[in-house]
């Protein structure tokens, strides 16, 4: 009877690991183009799709594909638009948790007009309305209540860091994306576990021209393990000894890249909450954005678990 219970225990599912969100969801305006117009030109689109964006929502839809739990935390508009409705549908077909989301009455939900080129690279317009980074955040004890791992964007400092701060007290891995650049007195340097840099925002965060030299130079400051992602050129991150390492990027056929390096994000922090070592992290994490850059849609066309971990065996 005791051996019957135990094996029935062993072999049921694990709930998988909710991974806290935190950042602007946005409202997105995609249009496919062969060429940027010059200034004061104008240009036809040979496709126009409208989906929901933001780092921090991307980075759940990436999480919730991949096997894991997610709830989205942040400022939105004021309820009576019609955006946060749009957005609301969105993330619940997604089965992701809205419940944490803020709304600020009188104010107009984040939106983007993101124009993609034949090579899949974006360029992206984006009005954030400045009274949105005075939001306050729900209690601390309900955001960190079954939460595994908090995952934010550098740009949300102002209203996250004591919330990242506190999750760190407790032990509950912090991982930032930091896509901007960052002050070197800034608090998420110690309220966070793992900064993932984009090479744009790590050279001139450090202000050092070199991406590993860059990361030494930032290691000096924070106890954070230290990554920067280069696009095609892989991911560049510095391992316990603070020596150079090096997770290549996945070859891929690339049409669309927007919402992988929030996908990359995603994936990355899901792994950390299941014990991966970091150099799979990195490279479960790069297999998931690469996946998604060969498909139209943003983060929505973030793979699914099964199409990562076949990508990975074959390589």
């Amino acid at each position: 009877m005791t051996d019957s219970r135990m094996n029935f225990h062993d072999a049921a599912p694990k709930i998988p690991p909710r991974i806290l969100c935190v950042g602007m969801p946005v409202r997105d305006l995609t249009f496919r183009i062969q060429e940027l117009p010059a200034r004061g030109f104008k240009v036809n689109a040979s496709h126009f799709d409208e989906i929901s964006g933001g780092n921090a929502l991307n980075a759940a839809i990436g999480i919730t594909r991949l096997g894991g739990r997610a709830s989205v935390c942040g400022p939105m508009g004021d309820a009576r638009e019609t955006s946060p409705r749009y957005i609301f549908e969105k993330l619940a077909h997604e089965g992701i948790d809205t419940k944490h989301i803020v709304h600020m009455p009188g104010l107009v939900t984040p939106i983007s007009n993101i124009m993609i080129d034949p090579s899949g690279e974006r360029t992206i317009v984006t009005f954030r309305d400045p009274e949105l980074w005075k939001v306050r955040l729900p209690d601390t004890d309900r955001l960190l209540e079954d939460c595994d791992a908090i995952l934010t964007e550098n740009r949300c400092a102002e209203f996250c860091t004591e919330l990242c701060a506190e999750a760190r007290r407790r032990g509950i891995p912090v991982v930032v994306d930091v896509d901007r650049t960052m002050s070197l007195r800034e608090g998420l340097l110690i309220a966070s576990s793992h900064l993932v840099f984009s090479s744009e925002a790590l050279q001139s965060t450090a202000g050092v021209a070199d991406d590993g030299e860059a990361l030494k130079k930032i290691a000096k400051l924070t106890p954070s393990f230290l990554a920067g992602t280069r696009g095609a050129q892989g991911t560049l991150w510095l391992d316990e000894q603070h020596n150079l390492q090096q997770t290549p990027a996945f070859p891929v056929h690339t049409v669309d890249t927007l919402g992988a390096g929030d996908v990359f994000h995603g994936a990355f922090a899901l792994a950390i909450t299941e014990k991966q070592d970091l150099r799979q992290a990195l490279r479960f994490a790069s297999a998931a954005a690469a996946l998604k850059c060969t498909r139209f849609g943003g983060a929505f066309a973030a793979p699914q678990r099964a199409e990562v971990e076949e990508l990975l065996a074959q390589s």
